[in-house]
């Protein structure tokens, strides 16, 4: 893995400017341990931001649910 290609991926995820320079930081230091540990940890975030979007994607659903079940008795 080249240096450029990481920060581009990183970038691409939406890491922050002191999130890329922590990872660049370790990577040049050739700390691939702490790096992955790092890697790993930022990862665990982004799956807290999907299990947070699917929670949001539940409710709207059910809202959507109960205005359906409203239209029908409308009708």
């Amino acid at each position: 893995m080249e240096l450029n290609e990481m920060i581009a991926d990183l970038s691409g995820l939406g890491c922050r400017p002191e999130q890329k320079e922590a990872a660049r930081k370790l990577y040049e230091s050739r700390n691939m341990t702490e790096l992955i540990r790092y890697l790993k940890k930022y990862r665990c975030v982004l799956l807290d931001e999907m299990h947070e979007s699917q929670r949001r994607v539940d409710r709207i659903d059910m809202i959507i649910r109960r205005a359906e079940k409203e239209a029908k008795k409308e009708r």
